[in-house]
């Protein structure tokens, strides 16, 4: 997870931003990211510029959200090159037939201005269409070029299986709910088990770890914000990537800073007591330090 020195007080550090990238079959995803949902225009335009500004490099959006139009004048107008950005879009579940989802996906590529999109997901579940036919197309895609890696979104463990099993081409990620609150200490483990990336949206709950005076107490040696303890709490842990949320810079900026600390097995384990000591769990099956 990066290169480790220590503080003055013997507590682990580590100065990379960002921390090494999760590894998914050979997708390579940043483990910060910067999501989009519900913003648009103007508002979401300056919102991403200024994140790759700040030194994100894994870009969020969907179809559903309504803003691929100006995440693409964002990366167009940004001095960092198209290559250096993980740009993750989805297909809405309206359109999980085979044609919609070539049709679609052509047309958020042309909104966001692009060849390729490095991570096509499916949003959701469907019931317009088997799950069999709408990853069948997105391998298409993949294997046409368009797309780089494929995965699916608000899938349960079981309905990854089953995307796993019908899928020609990789299930890299599965991009769910999860912060401290809201535990997915199953499908993590599938995850983590099966060579998937967890991608954690609303990893600040909404804005409710703000408050949390159990992770600011955490935070507090580090002067580190309950926020950032969140945010660090899951980047830290094998097989997760998180994509919070901001529009300003002071947002922005302060939840991109979690990678000049890093919390111990013990601090690990206070944050996840609400999620059911997940993380002990995992350094005793994978030999974590």
């Amino acid at each position: 997870m990066g290169l480790k020195t220590r503080g003055d007080d013997g507590r682990p550090v580590t100065s990379e931003f960002p921390i090494d990238p999760v590894t998914a079959g050979d997708a390579e995803i940043p483990r910060l990211g910067f999501g989009t949902a519900r913003m648009t225009g103007d508002e979401c335009r300056h919102a991403v510029e200024t994140a790759l500004d700040v030194g994100y490099r894994h870009v969020d959006t969907a179809q559903m959200y309504d803003n691929e139009a100006a995440v693409g004048d964002a990366l167009e107008a940004s001095d960092v090159a198209r290559e250096d950005v993980f740009v993750v879009t989805k297909v809405h579940p309206s359109n999980a037939a085979a044609d919609d989802v070539l049709e679609s996906t052509g047309e958020s590529l042309d909104r966001l201005g692009l060849s390729t999109v490095d991570l096509l997901l499916l949003h959701a579940p469907s019931d317009h269409a088997p799950l069999e036919e709408t990853l069948g197309a997105m391998s298409d895609l993949q294997n046409d070029g368009a797309v780089s890696h494929v995965g699916v979104s608000n899938f349960s463990a079981d309905q990854l299986e089953r995307a796993i099993e019908v899928s020609d081409v990789p299930i890299v990620a599965n991009q769910v709910n999860c912060h401290p609150y809201h535990r997915q200490d199953d499908l993590l483990e599938y995850c983590v088990d099966h060579d998937v990336c967890l991608t954690a949206y609303s990893p600040l709950a909404e804005g409710a770890v703000a408050g949390d005076d159990q992770l600011a107490d955490i935070g507090e040696p580090y002067d580190k914000s309950a926020v950032q303890v969140a945010l660090r709490w899951l980047v830290q842990q094998p097989s997760v990537s998180a994509i919070p949320k901001a529009s300003s810079r002071e947002h922005i900026e302060a939840n991109a800073a979690v990678f000049d600390f890093e919390l111990t097995d013990d601090e690990m384990d206070a944050v996840s007591e609400v999620s059911g000591g997940l993380w002990t769990r995992l350094v005793d099956r994978l030999g974590l330090e």
